[in-house]
């Protein structure tokens, strides 16, 4: 695996331009992130989950700048402080819209493992002979009751 090159700071500009930098990829980062909360809101998922490629993207830029910035935080408190600042109050903004989109697929998430266990549920007891009014279940050496069988899902809904 190759190591990608250390950035050093060296000046007021390098500094303003690495602060630049982190800000944009972060700012972009969290525009996905919202978009993808509020589809997952609204049940477009398929839309949700479209651009996963370009946010892992972003995210590894953001964590390569993030890496760069701790390896260069003496220079930018140096040359850029005003940056540090903007970094802060970026950053803690940008864990708010995270905390959020995480929170959103985990609802999604939750929701979905409850409908596809209530739909198994479902279709079990749809399956089981009854006798008078209660599901009988047959033996069997597996485990299982000899009408349950397995759940199709489609992946297009």
């Amino acid at each position: 695996m190759q190591r990608p090159e250390t950035v050093c700071i060296a000046d007021r500009a390098g500094a303003e331009a690495l602060v630049a930098e982190v800000l944009g990829a972060m700012a972009a980062l969290e525009a996905v992130l919202d978009a993808e909360s509020g589809h997952v809101r609204a049940g477009r998922l398929r839309e949700g989950l479209a651009e996963a490629e370009r946010k892992a993207a972003l995210a590894a830029a953001y964590m390569r700048g993030l890496e760069t910035v701790k390896a260069n935080a003496v220079a930018l408190a140096r040359f850029a402080p005003q940056g540090i600042e903007a970094l802060k109050t970026a950053h803690r903004r940008f864990a708010e819209g995270v905390e959020t989109n995480q929170a959103v697929l985990a609802t999604a998430r939750t929701v979905s493992e409850g409908l596809i266990k209530g739909l198994a549920k479902q279709v079990g007891e749809s399956r089981a002979p009854s006798v008078y009014g209660r599901p009988v279940h047959a033996p069997s050496p597996y485990g299982r009751g000899a009408a349950s069988g397995p759940l199709v899902l489609s992946r297009n809904l």
